[in-house]
């Protein structure tokens, strides 16, 4: 079914909406949470909520890509519940270790007091990630978005894993500089 038909069934509150968008994107969002919080469970109940999340955010909302518009819930849901497990019970940390290597070039969102300075911001990175070259971009998102492991993204790309450390730190180089040229103070 079309992202717009979708779309038309949350509006008119139908249950379909659900239905069509766990048939569409249900991997998607899985694979989100997966790499997030490597566990099925934990997994499977963010992308259950992410369609609640969904059904309370359509109507009034209306995204334009609803894959990036599921995504995003999936990816913050799986975000929050880390957190909390984290919180908990301290480990081996990727989630932690991909945001503090983010550190040294974006600045911290807690700083930030407006929030369209972070829409701003998130403008910004937008616009610097279509500057690079298509696997430059997608490692640096497989890295940052979908909190993928080097191993994993060297696999993927067939890349060594050195050149795939050596890429996204580059990578950061590049954002902190071109978010330095637009004004933002790090």
């Amino acid at each position: 079914m079309e992202d717009t038909q979708i779309l038309d069934l949350y509006w008119r509150r139908d249950q379909r909406a659900i239905l069509e968008s766990q048939a569409s994107y249900g991997k998607y969002c899985l694979s989100i949470a997966l790499h997030i919080l490597r566990d099925r469970e934990d997994s499977d109940e963010c992308v259950n909520d992410t369609w609640l999340r969904a059904w309370n955010s359509i109507p009034p909302s209306r995204p334009n890509r609803l894959a990036v518009f599921l995504g995003t819930i999936t990816r913050n849901l799986s975000l929050d519940r880390l957190k909390r497990k984290r919180a908990a019970k301290r480990g081996r940390g990727e989630v932690e270790l991909v945001l503090d290597e983010l550190t040294e070039c974006i600045p911290s969102a807690y700083s930030t007091e407006d929030a369209v300075e972070t829409v701003e911001l998130s403008r910004m990175i937008d616009r610097f990630l279509h500057t690079l070259p298509e696997q430059e971009c997608n490692v640096f998102l497989r890295r940052y978005w979908y909190v993928e492991e080097y191993l994993e993204i060297a696999r993927r790309y067939d890349m060594k894993l050195n050149t795939v450390k050596t890429s996204l730190f580059r990578t950061r180089v590049k954002l902190k500089k071109f978010l330095e040229q637009e004004g933002i103070v790090l």
